[in-house]
């Protein structure tokens, strides 16, 4: 693909793409994924222009699709991927470690973009900006035709956190990184915050992708792992991720699944640490029993998301000691673009492979 850049009067940059980017539009549930043809983008001050190689399907993009999370319309889902930079704006943009980025840099990039200066964001909360933008959430706008995975190009916004990943990193490796490896981590993260890992025994309800990985995780900071899953066939396959299984009362509990939350908070040791993660759409009320939380001793924390650190240090993870676990068999069929609906009617089938890939062909 041709890229022309020319710079119009103020700070943005016009990027004429020959041939046209392609985004696939989510019109809304039971309504088919429209093509859309972008011919250019206005590149703003800081801003990056990535062409997309592969995104994964997440739960997330799912349940929009089937109505059971709700989503202003038109947009572009899919906030999983992994592309090489094509067009820099104004100023130039630095990675996660502060290093310049340039084009043909092959990057990730978390899932918020967040202004830096609220109080949220003083306080580590970039997740939770005042002005958050979300990749793959977000309603197509003036300058906002690219901003989900579901594409062949994503526009970066300043405040996101990019992350470059090394070459033979295999992209269904690296696509996840921006959702399920990135909150896996921040979910250990705030578990190893309120109490060392090293010999805890640790449970995961859940054993999709985010679950198998915090079990990963854990078991690399020391920690006894069992994870425990309706489905017996995922079940079995935690094995491969680290678990090996105990019996006992639970140090920790990491709640992956959405659909354990009781279990979690009544089974936990006292003194013990429950991590909330999951979650399912509509979500179910939950009895909480705070007598019992509170005689336990009990710290329940959620995770919602993750910082820019926290993506940062999954592809350290994934590049580092992740390589030891299977990653690469996390991602089933890889679908064409222009078949995202059977894509994502593959992802939301009993049985389904933890990921399913669509690829810019």
């Amino acid at each position: 693909m041709r890229v022309t850049l020319t710079r119009p009067p103020g700070i943005r940059r016009d990027v004429a793409l020959r041939p046209p980017a392609v985004a696939m539009a989510f019109l809304g549930e039971g309504v088919p994924h429209e093509a859309v043809a972008v011919p250019g983008v206005a590149l703003g001050e800081h801003e990056v222009l990535v062409a997309v190689e592969l995104s994964t399907v997440c739960g997330s993009d799912v349940h929009t699709v089937q109505g059971r999370r709700p989503a202003a319309v038109p947009l572009v889902l899919g906030h999983e991927s992994v592309g090489r930079i094509v067009a820099v704006g104004d100023g130039g943009v630095l990675d996660a470690e502060g290093a310049p980025l340039g084009i043909g840099d092959r990057v990730v990039w978390s899932v918020t973009a967040s202004c830096g200066s609220c109080d949220r964001c003083t306080a580590g909360l970039t997740q939770k900006c005042r002005s958050v933008m979300k990749y793959g959430h977000e309603r197509i706008g003036v300058h906002g035709e690219l901003n989900g995975g579901f594409a062949s190009h994503v526009q970066l916004r300043p405040g996101t956190t990019i992350v470059p990943v090394p070459e033979q990193l295999p992209a269904a490796i690296a696509a996840p990184a921006s959702c399920a490896t990135a909150t896996a981590w921040a979910a250990v993260a705030r578990a190893r915050a309120i109490r060392p890992l090293e010999g805890t025994r640790v449970r995961v309800h859940g054993a999709g992708l985010v679950g198998l990985t915090a079990a990963a995780i854990a078991a690399e900071h020391g920690a006894v792992v069992d994870v425990r899953d309706p489905d017996a066939r995922r079940t079995a396959v935690a094995e491969e991720f680290g678990a090996t299984g105990f019996d006992d009362a639970p140090d920790v509990v990491i709640e992956a699944s959405g659909r354990a939350v009781s279990v979690a908070l009544d089974e936990a040791e006292v003194g013990g640490t429950v991590v909330l993660v999951g979650s399912v759409f509509p979500a179910p009320a939950v009895p909480f029993d705070a007598e019992g939380i509170v005689r336990r001793l009990v710290t329940v924390a959620g995770v919602h998301n993750y910082t820019g650190a926290d993506v940062s240090a999954a592809v350290g993870f994934l590049t580092g000691a992740g390589r030891a676990y299977p990653f690469a068999t996390a991602v089933g069929a890889v679908h064409p673009l222009s078949e995202l609906d059977r894509a994502i009617a593959a992802a939301a089938a009993p049985g389904a492979a933890l990921r399913i890939g669509v690829a810019m062909r």
